[in-house]
C-alpha cells in the first residue's frame, strides 16, 4: 500500500513554532518517525509540505492512480479551504485528516473542519502519532473511497 502524507502551512516549524502547543520534536524528526513507523507496518509513504494552498490541490489530484490513500493535516486551511476540499471529493483517493492539536480544544474558529466531510475520518490532538493511526485506519479500511463496510 502506498500512502501519500500531506503537511500544510507552518508544519516546516514544527519544534521551533508554538511548542506548547506542539511540542519540541522537529519537522524532521516527525517525518523520519512517520517513515520508520510506516516500515514496520510495511506501508510504503511518501511525505510532503507545502505552505501554498495551490500545490496542495495539486498534490492532491497527482495523488490519483498513484496512491491507496492521502493522510492530510491542512494547518490552517482547514478551516477555509473550499479548494482543498473539492480536490479531495475530486479524486478516487481516501483521505484522513490528522491534526497534532486538539483543534476542539482550541479557539473556536478551529473547531470548523471544512475539508474534514472530504475525509473518510479525522484525528484530532494525538500528536505525531495520529499519523499513525491515520495509516492503520486506511491500511485496515482498504483503498476503495467509498467503502465504509471494512473495520
Amino acid at each position: 500500500m502506498k500512502i501519500l502524507i500531506i503537511n500544510g502551512p507552518n508544519m516546516n516549524l514544527l519544534g521551533v513554532r508554538e511548542k506548547d502547543v506542539y511540542g519540541t520534536m522537529t519537522y524532521d524528526k516527525m517525518c523520519q518517525y512517520i517513515y520508520d513507523k510506516a516500515e514496520d507496518i510495511g506501508v510504503e509513504v511518501h511525505i510532503v509540505q507545502s505552505n501554498i494552498e495551490g500545490e496542495i490541490v495539486c498534490l492532491i489530484h497527482d495523488a490519483q492512480g498513484k496512491y491507496d490513500g492521502i493522510v492530510i493535516n491542512p494547518g490552517a486551511y482547514t478551516h477555509y479551504s473550499i479548494a482543498i476540499h473539492d480536490a479531495l471529493n475530486a479524486v478516487d483517493v481516501p483521505a484522513v485528516e490528522v491534526h497534532l492539536s486538539n483543534i476542539y480544544a482550541r479557539e473556536e474558529f478551529r473547531h470548523k473542519s471544512v475539508t474534514a466531510p472530504a475525509c473518510i475520518g479525522q484525528i484530532s490532538g494525538f500528536g505525531h502519532y495520529g499519523y499513525i493511526m491515520a495509516i492503520l485506519a486506511l491500511v485496515n479500511r482498504g483503498g476503495d473511497k467509498n467503502d465504509n463496510e471494512k473495520a
